[in-house]
């Protein structure tokens, strides 16, 4: 099989939307590339809620939907699997999002206008409804990157990305073994550094109006701490995995 685009979105315990979310971006590929094959591939990452019978019984009425099941390994590791199953069907564009429905489709369009500026294409949340937490999180985030690495990401983690299928294959072959916690700020940083011009493109984030957070309060601290320790021992690496994706 041979993908025109994919869509990468990995789903935990999101039962109250997991159908609309499937349906709207289903709709969306089939509407706005007509004629090309596509797939929205979403990874089941364990839910305990009904994520799963749901996307069972949908899956058999929607052709351009591709559902993998996978014990619960976290939402990073959901979108790398992800990743590497729209690599494997060889995507041309690989784009991925989240299922809690907090974006909208028609931003899409503003990244892929820059298809043909860059290989590695970002939104960026201007306004972003998430826990005070989180945004305190974030900004920590983005000058931790700043001053380890000397580049500037403003919304690094963003599960709003636009990637060259091609691309994405050389940047996941330069993932840390062991696979980090936060695998998106990598390929971020790892395609800044190389070279690719980044684009910072204003995104709608809507508030979440179903589903639960995943990680929470103290545990959000913990896995913060960890992403911040992986990135600075990262540094040592850095330099020869962006030889190795220019090389290749």
């Amino acid at each position: 099989m041979s993908l025109y685009f994919s869509i990468v979105m990995p789903a935990y315990n999101e039962e109250e939307c997991i159908e609309q979310v499937v349906t709207m971006w289903t709709s969306f590929l089939k509407n706005t590339f007509p004629g090309k094959e596509t797939k929205l591939i979403v990874i089941n990452d364990g839910s305990k809620d009904g994520t799963k019978q749901i996307l069972d019984r949908i899956a058999p009425s929607i052709d351009n939907l591709y559902v993998v099941h996978q014990p619960n390994g976290g939402h990073g590791n959901a979108a790398v699997n992800g990743y590497r199953k729209a690599v494997e069907l060889n995507s041309e564009w690989v784009f991925q999002t989240d299922s809690d429905d907090q974006f909208v489709t028609e931003d899409v369009i503003k990244l892929w206008a820059k298809r043909n500026e860059s290989n590695f294409i970002m939104g960026y949340r201007q306004v972003r409804f998430d826990a005070p937490a989180r945004l305190v999180i974030t900004r920590i985030l983005k000058y931790t990157i700043f001053f380890a690495y000397g580049t500037f990401i403003n919304d690094a983690n963003i599960p709003f990305r636009l990637i060259k299928g091609s691309y994405l294959k050389k940047l996941l072959a330069q993932l840390p073994n062991p696979e980090p916690f936060a695998p998106n700020i990598f390929l971020a940083v790892m395609a800044k550094k190389a070279g690719e011009k980044t684009f910072d493109i204003p995104i709608t984030h809507k508030e979440r109006l179903t589903g639960t957070v995943s990680i929470l309060r103290w545990k959000l601290i913990k896995v913060c701490i960890q992403s911040f320790k992986e990135l600075l021992n990262f540094r040592l690496a850095l330099n020869s995995k962006v030889r190795a994706i220019k090389a290749s």
